[in-house]
């Protein structure tokens, strides 16, 4: 089943007249048509108006210690669920700025996922890629007489194929000035014409640029304020707003709904991110018939070494993958042919030598509690799944 035929309410699904057989209606064809092209035809529907309004506790049980920055989004997609912004502008278009690792690419995952669908609605474009004025023209295509003419653009071809999309400027800062300009047509007129002059349409996308300027006045001024009020945010704000001014040009700032700030994240954040990042591992193991469990030693360790100010949440998967996938890996292929489905890897730390981990096979089904007895040797294990 996939994502849409999952969320139809379940009275929808069928409709029958009074002998029983099946009625095809007009919705049910708008509904396949929009599963077979991806462009959505029928009016918003009560669930996903709901979707909508509770877009900031879906957003934050993924994304982390940004709680204003959610907000600010939610509210600028709220009004496009709503119909009130300008039907010739995209859907929305913001500037995700703060340090590195902290969020700011994961939002636009997580939407793509929330409101279209899939992450296969997400455009990324790496801006390090444009950085060169030649190199801008690969983004609507190669004019007439140049190699690759024939190819088209691959932003344009990318949203003309995809018209319900979430477009991500990765890094905008480090693109040539040339995709400023570009950006500056589709923020402005919601359209775009390629190199062999057919007009690309914007206004069914969400457009979103992160950029790392003003990460050293994020992370001093939240060092400084670490619980901040509104007038804080602004200030702050404003700080990394100047900065910006230095890079970019003022009609090119003003174009954006908002200038979204991603804020450092504490070891409060970090130990919360720990629990999603096991459970994805959880989940990867559980779709090969094994269960996971750490105890609260090895969570220590895994928290302290994946703990950075500057560098947010990616010091973390490191620490996952050294703590609990490298040793998981090992011992798979140890014991591939003994290891029967259905078992528990534990991993603790290894009481020999305090920087190694420790393996253990349980035979014990998916998703049952292990006895304490069986854990003497072990700090008091935490199951992911209960």
């Amino acid at each position: 089943m996939n994502y849409y035929e999952s969320n139809v309410p379940e009275e929808e699904k069928l409709t029958y007249t009074e002998t029983g057989k099946l009625v095809v209606t007009a919705s049910d064809v708008a509904e396949v048509v929009a599963l077979w092209t991806g462009l959505p035809t029928t009016n918003l529907t009560r669930a996903q108006a709901d979707r909508f309004l509770q877009l900031e506790q879906d957003l934050g049980n993924h994304i982390i210690g940004q709680d204003h920055a959610l907000a600010v989004v939610s509210k600028a997609l709220r009004r496009y669920a709503a119909g009130l912004r300008n039907p010739k502008r995209p859907i929305g278009s913001f500037l995700l700025c703060g340090p590195t690792g902290v969020g700011k690419t994961e939002l636009t995952k997580q939407l793509a996922e929330i409101i279209f669908g899939s992450q296969k609605s997400l455009i990324r474009l790496d801006m390090s890629e444009y950085m060169e004025k030649h190199s801008v023209s690969r983004l609507v295509g190669s004019p007439p007489g140049y190699i690759g003419y024939d190819e088209g653009g691959q932003l344009t071809d990318a949203v003309r194929s995809r018209p319900y999309s979430i477009v991500l400027f990765d890094e905008i800062e480090k693109a040539h000035p040339d995709v400023w300009n570009i950006l500056l047509q589709i923020l402005d007129d919601g359209v775009l014409t390629d190199s062999t002059g057919r007009t690309v349409s914007f206004q069914n996308t969400l457009i979103m640029l992160t950029s790392n300027l003003g990460s050293q006045t994020v992370l001093e001024f939240c060092a400084q304020k670490p619980t901040r009020t509104a007038e804080d945010e602004a200030m702050l704000k404003k700080l990394v707003t100047q900065t910006l001014s230095s890079k970019f040009r003022p009609e090119f700032l003003n174009r954006f709904d908002d200038i979204v700030i991603f804020h450092p994240l504490t070891r409060d954040h970090i130990s919360s991110i720990t629990f999603l990042l096991l459970d994805e591992v959880d989940e990867r193991l559980a779709n090969k018939g094994f269960n996971l469990l750490v105890t609260s030693r090895l969570l220590a360790n895994i928290r302290r070494d994946g703990f950075n100010a500057v560098y947010g949440a990616r010091p973390l998967r490191r620490a996952i993958n050294k703590w609990v996938e490298d040793p998981i890996a090992e011992k798979l292929l140890q014991v591939q042919d003994e290891t029967e489905h259905k078992s528990t890897f534990l991993v603790d730390v290894d009481s020999t030598d305090s920087k190694k981990p420790y393996v253990i096979v349980l035979s014990r089904p998916v998703g049952e509690k292990i006895k304490q007895a069986e854990l003497a040797n072990s700090q008091q294990s935490l199951s992911l799944k209960d």
